[in-house]
């Protein structure tokens, strides 16, 4: 039996189901498909934060992690702010 464990990333919905982007290493590796009665209530958003166990292959437990979902949130809306800064002009200068 092999037990693996991974940070998942709720990507979307389709229908009924919900695709989790699985990553090490800050990587996506792969991608689940679980039914979206199968999550977490607290985790039925897109970009929440999950730890993923798979146990030869399937899906053996689902645990939000509140604290990164929102630590992933603030980082997002930093890079945002960042990029919507505009940068200045030279002619604003003179």
């Amino acid at each position: 039996m092999t037990t693996e464990q991974f940070t998942g990333v709720l990507d979307r919905f389709e229908d009924g189901l919900a695709v989790i982007l699985l990553e090490e290493a800050g990587d996506v590796v792969d991608e689940i498909v679980v039914e979206r009665t199968d999550l977490p209530e607290e985790a039925a958003h897109p970009d929440a934060v999950l730890e993923v166990t798979l146990t030869d292959g399937d899906v053996t437990d689902l645990v939000y992690d509140a604290a990164a979902t929102a630590n992933r949130k603030e980082r997002a809306q930093s890079r945002f702010d960042q990029l919507a800064e505009r940068p200045p002009n030279n002619d604003e200068d003179s």
